[in-house]
């Protein structure tokens, strides 16, 4: 490569140096990350073999090297075998000096588009389950003198008008149990951040799972074993996984399904702020399922309070998540097609 080592490694997004034949020559270490390979094992690869791109883009490509032009595409989603698409930018752009050889940089657009998203979602949620937890307590104490007279008015029915006041007395537990789930979210505790082994937290979640909601299901573990440890809550870590493995579960139906637990290591990746700042989220965690996907119409909206696609679904199982991952100062996003859903984890490394 004719240009300087220390400015191919600099680059801050990934970048692809691909030869006349689309063959790849070289990747940086951030395109590593992101494609989650190493770059000896792509030398040589063909570029749109290692690379998935949901775009028909070998004819413009070649266009821009024939015509020694750049090539701009944006919002596109990008992937390899490694690892789950993202939606991305792309910059090409001819090598100069160096026919035939053209230059790839993939800039990922999903992160910045869901700080912004989550920093709004945050905003709305604290009022929403503000006003939500005043009304739990209000609610509640006249649903217990309810249950409490339909339980003393049903001891001097008869037989057969028996059901209206075990229809009382049911759906009056089942709302109670909806507003101690409100409560729950607006009174979870700040994390007790420590070094945490990942797979301990997996391994627990999968056991749980197989042994209760999650019967139906087969889990595979594919793991990293070199993973460091992350720097999180164990227990509210625990329960972000299994809102994430009860919701496959649910997905799949009682025929049941596979859940893929997958973790890794990706050096590259950064969580910036909208001052500026920023910090390192190298440590990933994803749960892929073989399910349905999710409705088109809650995609954008998944991780919000009260949005549900099930029926009779609270609508907080992955707005709790959401709010956990964000205290952990980490990262949460969705992929979904039909028959395959990933929910991927972004998290700090312990401190060494």
């Amino acid at each position: 490569m004719s240009t300087d080592p220390s400015i191919w490694a600099s680059l801050p997004v990934p970048a692809v140096l691909i030869d006349a034949q689309d063959n790849i020559l070289d990747i940086n270490s951030a395109a590593e990350g992101f494609l989650n390979v190493s770059a000896k094992s792509v030398v040589g690869v063909p570029l749109w073999d290692q690379i998935a791109i949901d775009s028909p883009l070998e004819e413009a490509f070649s266009r821009a090297r024939d015509h020694g032009t750049p090539l701009f595409v944006n919002d596109v989603d990008v992937g390899s075998g490694q690892r789950a698409p993202l939606q991305c930018a792309l910059q090409i752009a001819p090598l100069i000096g160096a026919p035939g050889q053209m230059i790839m940089m993939i800039t990922p657009r999903e992160l910045a588009s869901h700080i912004t998203q989550n920093h709004s979602v945050k905003s709305a949620a604290k009022s929403a389950i503000g006003m939500a937890e005043m009304l739990a307590h209000e609610i509640k104490n006249p649903l217990a003198g309810i249950t409490g007279a339909a339980q003393l008015i049903s001891m001097n029915l008869p037989p057969e008008d028996l059901e209206l006041t075990d229809l009382i007395v049911e759906e009056s537990r089942r709302i109670v149990k909806l507003l101690e789930q409100v409560e729950q979210f607006g009174n979870l505790s700040v994390p007790e951040m420590q070094p945490v082994n990942v797979h301990d937290v997996l391994d627990r979640a999968r056991r749980s799972a197989l042994l209760g909601f999650g019967a139906q299901m087969k889990i595979i573990e594919d793991y990293d074993p070199s993973l460091p440890l992350a720097l999180g809550d164990g227990d509210q870590l625990l329960q972000v996984v299994l809102n994430l493995l009860k919701n496959a579960s649910e997905a799949a139906g009682p025929d049941g399904g596979t859940i893929r637990l997958h973790s890794y290591f990706e050096h590259s990746f950064r969580l910036r702020r909208a001052d500026g700042t920023g910090h390192s989220l190298p440590l990933q965690i994803e749960v892929i399922d073989d399910g349905p996907g999710l409705p088109d119409s809650i995609k954008g909206d998944i991780f919000d309070p009260f949005v549900s696609g099930r029926e009779n679904g609270t609508g907080l199982g992955l707005a709790l998540v959401n709010k956990i991952v964000s205290d952990h100062g980490g990262w949460i996003s969705v992929s979904s097609v039909p028959g395959q859903t990933t929910f991927r984890l972004s998290l700090p490394r312990a401190p060494k």
